[in-house]
């Protein structure tokens, strides 16, 4: 080693000393300042004995509200401090009074492996040696003569043996004692409840400098395990079925007397590592740690409030700050559990957040992103996350959709005929997830993970959320927390209010860029994507305005769009746009255009094919597709799940078939599961396939070459039901799909869409929601004008509301709101509005569509108000100047 390099890394060992040596210095100030005080009877410190403002503690509790002063940085009185030589001189010596392995209560050596203590006296047991262990500030040590520390560490057997051994004394003390020390100590629980082969048996022989040999480097040891096949990326030394076993047993034990030990044991532990990892960072050097991470996870108290409201935090915020290796590695040890106790697991932590959710008291100044705890919890709940995707059905082939990767001569003209693409050619940044890297997996991976995604989300955090200070952590991408970046924690609706605000900032920046051309270069000033089309030409002037939009500068197609009816007074302020997608969709559709096939079972349409449609008319209908997310409108449109799934970015499937043609896709499952040998008989099948154009017409196509004569066989047929469903999926609509998707990323390209949201959930970004609970819509409308919710008028008109068949109630929906669809996260969020439009009278009820506004004349009948209702509902159609 160059004598300099030498000299730095023993700078760097000095100092990493000092700092180690200051940190110990003032965590003993606070705790003597907590349980002796500063000798000034005028002092004012609240963290301070002398002020009178401090409560008794125990030196376990003041040794953990210690660390806590130390980790905030608390007022440290500047008097000096009685006794203090006493006292450290007693912190440093203590240790235990009998020198056999055990408690006070002797419990003896177990002759074959050696005690379960890493450190013993005891003359011949095999676990005999001098380890400079940190000192216990617990109670439950007796102060002696200077010494070796010593600490125990469990197993199985040993704790069974205290159990029974206490319940003979009916005394549990001894049984305390061990708990509090071992799950207090970072070096004993680490060594607790080993497998029988990872046991650690030390010689009686070795010294100080020996013990200071074996830290070795802990990559260099990983890597030196890993080759040995000791040590693999999701296996640990701890045997958990043993933890769990013994855990049985010693929360069986009535009123849990160790309980309290056990929790002020557990939140020392979790505030030591929390210092460690924050200021020394010595967890990376032994990958043994996460040991204790699995362990706490085991125990069951979750019915306990002290366990939730201490011990729990402590353990999510030393989780949260664990090196991206150990978090990985333990989700792909929990990937191992089975679902119903990962599913406690989640709940565990869910219960976190909730509990601190509803006892906080957050503002538009101290928001949820800014409470540790709720944010520990949910980086913590990131590795469950993980771990529910690894352990869950995961597509194993690539299945990364090619047509991501555009060639560079492919150019916007090719699918607009003549259109010039002006779109930025700087480089997008993306914000590749770390976990994502490490376990090589991404969510839309998992077909099916080991609990469903919905278990995940926190309906609470996500009603409480200031959605618009996270949406700003999110854009700045700094040190503040986002809750954005964990998506899987919010609900659908959340995150679709957050992609509102990316859009409308999108939309005012392209409205300032309009403002400021204009100003330079003298032109009109054109803020808004102006539409103006005819009812009986819908289609033909809104593909031809977007193709004109798109050809002349696709950018504008991000700017706020305006629709206008050629002939009708209505102004655009968003319900004369949701009749637009409405009848956009409804006209495209129509088997007329044979543009997209319709399957009966599923009732979902796909591409056709055999469509004679040009490729700018896909590109021109993806392009609507985007607007309508862009401009929040939701469409009643009905794709397979598959589109959304190729839409970012992968491949359909075989998989994919039961969601678009479930009857061919049970058909194939068939033929995988036919194990007999005279497969070729029975199904006289081969790679030559037939389907049927728009007019019924059958077309042959061979999967392979020669396919009629390659018949299917019990060797080839996984690789047929891989091919054609390839074949239908991908490579039969491939033209169609592209130009679709091309237009589709037009206009969404750069927003969040892709990283915050599943195929599933942007379905019900497209579609809304399918559930429409009508009851939810009654409890969140409100009111205005002078009605009540006691008002008779109203009480008249959710009587006849509830009465209508679901067909009105959809058509009631259409007329007050423009949509017939139930919004992200279902009717509740609507926010309809019902207002007082004068006294009895013979007009009918009209309606703000872009404000959800239903203006109702105080009916003096019920029968009138049914009347006038139902032809409103049923005859309306168009837009007038009030």
């Amino acid at each position: 080693m160059d004598p300099e390099d030498s000299e730095n890394a023993s700078n760097c060992t000095d100092d990493a000393a000092r700092k180690r040596a200051t940190a110990k210095k003032l965590i003993e100030q606070y705790y003597y300042q907590l349980t002796k005080g500063c000798g000034n009877t005028c002092c004012a410190n609240e963290v301070c004995a002398s002020s009178g403002k401090v409560k008794v503690f125990t030196p376990d509790e003041a040794a953990a509200k210690a660390l806590q002063l130390f980790v905030r940085r608390a007022q440290l009185c500047p008097a000096k401090l009685s006794n203090h030589g006493t006292v450290n001189k007693s912190l440093e010596h203590y240790r235990e009074d009998n020198q056999t392995c055990g408690t006070t209560n002797s419990i003896p050596c177990e002759d074959d492996v050696g005690c379960d203590r890493i450190t013993c006296n005891v003359e011949g047991c095999p676990m005999e040696v001098a380890s400079p262990i940190r000192p216990s500030t617990s109670d439950s040590l007796l102060l002696s003569k200077p010494g070796p520390m010593k600490h125990f560490v469990l197993s199985e057997k040993r704790l069974l043996g205290i159990i029974s051994k206490c319940e003979e004394e009916k005394s549990f003390s001894v049984l305390i004692r061990t708990l509090g020390e071992v799950f207090s100590n970072k070096e004993s629980l680490v060594q607790s409840f080993l497998r029988k082969e990872d046991t650690v048996v030390v010689s009686e022989c070795l010294t100080k400098e020996d013990i200071r040999a074996m830290e070795v480097d802990p990559d260099k040891d990983h890597d030196s395990a890993t080759e040995r096949g000791l040590l693999k990326p999701d296996e640990v030394t701890v045997d958990l079925e043993s933890v769990r076993r013994a855990f049985v047993v010693l929360f069986g034990i009535p009123d849990r007397p160790f309980q309290d030990a056990l929790i002020n044991a557990i939140s020392t532990l979790c505030m030591n590592l929390e210092i460690d990892l924050k200021y020394y960072n010595p967890c990376p050097r032994d990958p043994n740690v996460i040991n204790i991470f699995l362990i706490i996870m085991e125990i069951p108290m979750l019915e306990c409030p002290e366990y939730l409201d201490s011990a729990l935090p402590a353990f999510c915020k030393t989780a949260s700050i664990l090196p991206l290796q150990a978090q990985t590695k333990l989700a792909r040890v929990w990937s191992k559990a089975k679902p119903d106790k990962l599913k406690t697991m989640v709940d565990t932590i869910h219960q976190v957040i909730t509990l601190r959710v509803i006892g906080g008291h957050f503002s538009r100044d101290y928001c949820l992103n800014e409470e540790e705890v709720i944010v520990a919890a949910t980086k913590t709940m990131k590795i469950l996350y993980f771990a529910s995707l690894v352990g869950g059905d995961v597509e194993t082939v690539d299945y990364t959709d090619d047509i991501e990767q555009t060639e560079e001569d492919e150019s916007l003209q090719d699918l607009l005929q003549g259109a010039v693409s002006r779109e930025s050619k700087e480089p997008k940044q993306t914000r590749t997830d770390p976990f994502v890297q490490d376990l090589g997996i991404h969510v839309i991976d998992c077909r099916k993970p080991l609990i469903p995604f919905e278990d995940y989300y926190n309906e609470l955090l996500s009603d409480n959320l200031e959605m618009d200070h996270d949406f700003t952590n999110y854009k700045t991408g700094g040190t503040k927390f986002s809750f954005m970046n964990y998506s899987f924690i919010l609900t659908p609706a959340v995150k679709a209010q957050g992609l509102y605000y990316d859009n409308r900032i999108c939309m005012f920046n392209e409205r300032r860029l309009s403002v400021l051309q204009s100003l330079l270069h003298g032109s009109p000033p054109n803020p808004f994507l102006r539409l103006r089309v005819r009812r009986d030409h819908l289609i033909d002037d809104a593909l031809v305005g977007l193709e004109m939009v798109a050809m002349e500068n696709p950018s504008n197609l991000k700017k706020q769009l305006v629709v206008e009816f050629d002939g009708e007074q209505g102004v655009d302020e968003g319900g004369v746009s949701k009749e637009f997608f409405q009848l956009v969709v409804e006209e495209l559709f129509n088997p007329d255009f044979a543009m997209f096939t319709l399957n009966q079972e599923t009732e979902t349409y796909w591409f056709n094919p055999t469509s004679f449609e040009s490729g700018a008319q896909f590109t021109l209908i993806g392009i609507i597709l985007g607007l309508a997310i862009y401009n929040n409108v939701i469409l009643d449109i009905h794709f397979p799940m598959v589109l959304y799934r190729k839409l970012l970015g992968r491949r359909g499937s075989f998989c994919d078939l039961y969601g678009w043609n479930p009857g061919l896709a049970r058909g194939l499952q068939y033929l995988l599961d036919y194990q007999d040998s005279d497969i070729e008989d029975v199904f006289m099948q081969s790679f030559r396939i037939t389907y049927q154009d728009v007019f019924g017409t059958l077309l042959t196509h061979d999967l392979k070459d020669n396919g009629e004569e390659i018949l299917v066989n019990q060797e080839n047929k996984q690789e047929f039901v891989e091919i054609y469903s390839d074949f239908l999926l991908n490579k039969a609509v491939e033209k169609q799909f592209r130009a679709f998707r091309r237009g589709f990323q037009m206009v969404t390209e750069d927003s969040p869409m892709k990283a915050l949201f599943r195929p599933e959930e942007v379905e019900l970004l497209v579609c809304g929601s399918k559930h429409f609970d009508f009851s939810a819509l009654e409890e969140a409308t409100e009111y205005d004008g002078g009605y009540t919710v006691d008002t008779l008028v109203i009480r008249y008109f959710w009587e006849l509301f509830h009465e209508l068949s679901l067909h009105e109630k959809r058509k009631f929906l259409q007329f007050a709101t423009g949509s017939d669809r139930a919004p992200v996260g279902g009717l509740s969020k609507l926010k309809l509005v019902i207002a007082r439009n004068g006294t009895d009278t013979d007009r009918l009820p009209t309606a703000h569509t872009c404000f959800n506004v239903l203006l109702l004349p105080e009916y003096a009948t019920k029968d009138k108000l049914k009347d006038r209702l139902l032809k409103a509902i049923n005859y309306s159609k168009g837009f007038g100047m009030l």
